[in-house]
């Protein structure tokens, strides 16, 4: 068992040392329109957040309601997709992993 973790440890460790190319694009050309584009574009998609929330679902059918899902859907994945994420890089990865593997 000892060699095992011997083993792995060794092979992450390998890992981390190469050099992984991930981003192949043009550096100098700017892939994200600026803040403020962005910020306009969140808050006019919260407003429809809103207008939604306040309608009276009671008296629409349920093709409305369909619709209305779907909407509301799309818009909290455009929000998502501008407000960014959480990117992890390749050392963290392995270093969490490294964690993981001593305390189990």
């Amino acid at each position: 068992m000892k060699k095992l973790k011997l083993y792995i440890l060794t092979v992450f460790l390998s890992l981390s040392m190469i050099p992984l190319s991930t981003d192949a694009a043009d550096k100098s050309v700017s892939k994200t329109p600026p803040k403020s584009i962005e910020s306009a574009q969140a808050k006019t998609l919260i407003a429809r957040l809103d207008e939604i929330k306040t309608i009276d679902k009671s008296k629409l059918n349920s093709a409305e309601k369909k619709q209305l899902r779907k909407e509301v859907r799309a818009i909290k994945t455009n929000l998502a997709q501008l407000g960014g994420g959480v990117y992890l890089s390749v050392g963290a990865i392995i270093i969490i992993l490294l964690v993981l593997i001593l305390l189990l």
